[in-house]
């Protein structure tokens, strides 16, 4: 009877490291609460942002897409921009841009709004091969909104900067200028250095403590709806989240899945971050607030699915002493690590969600290092197979552990069937048992712990493979991203839960664990009892949730598991055909009984506390 239990423990630890891998999937799902919450929060946002343009409207401050040339439109126009008009009047004011550019990554601005309007990354291509702009064809804007002294509402967006370039040994530097005078300003300079993906942002007034309204807010906004790079864009969407930096170091993450919006206060940075791609708004000294939206804008699978989520930041900002000064930065590039980390003056490697605890910290000490010093010398698919066998031969004390306590379970068998057919109560079955175990000195539990030791390592390396930058468009074998899934066949329909197509390594994935179970159901599996789990079922469900949840994900991670079961297998075959004795093993068993075993603390209560409750169980048939 106890034989059995433990090894349905045994099944049952492999079976709740998927039921853990699903609750990591799903968690962040909104409850019907939250959905509520969700829509009021929506509702709030659009009935302010229509109160907002009522109040325009009633101030009379039209908002124009071009300069007028009608002469009655024109005076109009220069009427709603009150000093502003003086930049209306400036050769500048055309829909031009100046571009700037170094190794990495190339900047489009224009003159109407001083906005960056593309931001091309050179070393990247997208899924279908076209190039990366993380910015393009306006789904991007950052603008400053105030009130004049004249109680005017302008956004900056709808006027027109002159623009100005300069360059000092490679370092780029444009200046925008939105002027109310020639030396009256409100100006954004962008710094661009000679390679890298910071950009440094300087917004600064000139003589404007009596042109804004300091009693009232001015406002950052900024936003950006996030496009489509990778192939399969419901996976990309599951790592596209809104990421604040704010306080001392703290992180929220905004919904994956659903439409969230935040507030939060003392923020550091701001990250629209795109999967393996982010756009970052750093300031040195921190913002005091800050609300936050992000809509979620893909439900299914689909070619014609262009964008992930539509992010909005709105930041007010401190005027002092009438003026605006803001020493800001933008990062437009890779969710790297390796990257990230050489701007660690500002923690951006916190953006990449490397999981809580123990996970976070074996995947920053160890598998991040280990994967950067591999990848230095060989392909990224020899890399995974290298690091897998590292993984292996660490963990493998823990599998011989493991495989010695099935061996010892499998001597004492006989042993424990004499005495589930010596005792018909259960209560004296699981003592007998219990002091079976004590006599032969075999710990029933020894092999739980090394599987549930070995659990975080799978759970830190979950989180690795689908951050890891490192992997995509990176080609092994038939898979040509390992950062997505490895299609071999495309279905004619889709299937729930598992998609339209079928990916190979989550396949041989999943026969390698049908393989790993079996041989280890076999080493230590008795006759199916009356009462007890149908153990073929846990066999075979295992690997059927592989199969369906690994279907889409990074071919990279199905690899590891792959190779990582494939190695565990060989391990037992080595340890039970050349390491291990069972005839060496049943007389040290038999040795230990001759010798008087000390009863520890844990058995004493054990055995006390089954005492008792044999002992009530009597009581009560008494009755």
């Amino acid at each position: 009877m106890e034989e059995k239990k433990i090894d349905f423990k045994t099944i049952l630890g492999f079976v709740l490291i998927f039921i853990l891998v699903m609750w990591m999937m799903y968690n962040s799902r909104p409850t019907e609460q939250e959905i509520a919450q969700q829509k009021a929060d929506r509702e709030r946002i659009e009935a302010e942002k229509a109160k907002q343009n009522n109040n325009s409207q009633a101030q009379n401050t039209a908002t124009y897409t071009s300069i007028p040339t009608d002469s009655v439109a024109l005076a109009n126009y220069k009427s709603s921009l009150g000093v502003f008009a003086y930049s209306a009047s400036l050769p500048s004011a055309k829909d031009e841009v100046t571009t700037i550019e170094n190794k990495d990554i190339k900047l489009t601005i224009s003159n109407k709004g001083g906005e960056i309007q593309e931001v091309f990354l050179k070393e990247f291509k997208t899924y279908d091969k076209e190039n990366l702009y993380l910015i393009q064809d306006k789904n991007a804007s950052l603008s400053l909104n105030f009130t004049t002294s004249q109680n005017l509402n302008l956004n900056t967006k709808d006027l027109y900067f002159e623009p100005s370039f300069s360059e000092n040994n490679g370092v780029k530097v444009l200046s925008m200028k939105l002027k109310t005078s020639e030396n009256q300003y409100l100006e954004y300079v962008y710094t661009l250095p000679s390679e890298g993906y910071m950009v440094d942002f300087l917004i600064r007034s000139q003589g404007f403590s009596n042109i804004i309204n300091s009693s009232k807010a001015t406002t950052l906004d900024w936003s950006l709806k996030a496009r489509r790079m990778e192939k399969s864009v419901t996976y990309e969407n599951r790592y596209t989240q809104l990421t604040i930096q704010y306080e001392d170091d703290k992180i929220e993450r905004m919904s994956e899945g659903g439409d969230d919006v935040g507030e939060e206060k003392n923020i550091h940075w701001v990250a629209f971050k795109q999967h393996l791609f982010s756009s970052i708004l750093i300031s040195d000294k921190p913002f005091e607030n800050g609300k936050f939206t992000s809509k979620n804008l893909v439900n299914d699978e689909g070619v014609d699915v262009k964008f992930t989520k539509d992010y909005t930041a709105q930041i007010p900002i401190s005027l002092q002493g009438g003026e605006i000064n803001e020493s800001l930065h933008f990062y437009f590039g890779p969710s790297d690590y390796q990257i990230l980390e050489k701007y660690e003056q500002y923690n951006l490697t916190d953006l990449i969600p490397l999981g809580w605890g123990i996970f976070g910290w074996l995947n920053k000490w160890l598998f991040i290092p280990l994967f950067g010093f591999l990848s230095n010398y060989f392909s990224i698919g020899l890399c995974i197979i290298l690091m897998t066998i590292i993984v292996r031969l660490l963990l493998s004390p823990m599998v011989y552990k493991s495989y010695i306590s099935q061996a010892k379970m499998k001597v004492l068998r006989p042993e424990i069937n004499e005495i589930n057919e010596k005792y018909t109560e259960p209560m004296k079955r699981q003592q007998e048992t219990m002091d079976l175990y004590r006599k032969a000195g075999v710990n029933p539990l020894s092999g739980c712990i090394p599987a549930l030791l070995q659990l975080p390592v799978f759970l830190a390396l979950f989180n690795f493979f689908p951050t890891e930058f490192g992997l995509r468009q990176k080609a092994f074998l038939w898979a040509d991203d390992l950062s997505s899934y490895d299609a071999v066949l495309e279905l004619p329909f889709s299937i729930p839960f598992y998609g339209s197509h079928v990916s190979l390594f989550p396949f041989l994935a999943s026969v390698a664990i049908l393989i790993y179970s079996l041989m280890t159901m076999s080493q230590s599996m008795q006759q199916q009892q009356p009462g007890m789990p149908n153990m073929k079922f846990l066999i075979y469900l295992s690997p059927i949730m592989m199969l369906f949840f690994f279907n889409n994900y990074a071919s990279g991670l199905s690899l590891y598991y792959f190779v990582s079961n494939l190695l565990t297998i060989f391990i037992m075959l080595a340890i039970k055909y050349w390491i291990i004795d069972e005839k060496k093993i049943h007389a040290q068993i038999e040795e230990n009984k001759k010798k008087p075993k000390k009863e520890s603390n844990f058995q004493r209560k054990m055995r006390e506390m089954m005492e008792q409750a044999e002992a009530q169980r009597k009581a009560q048939q008494k009755k």
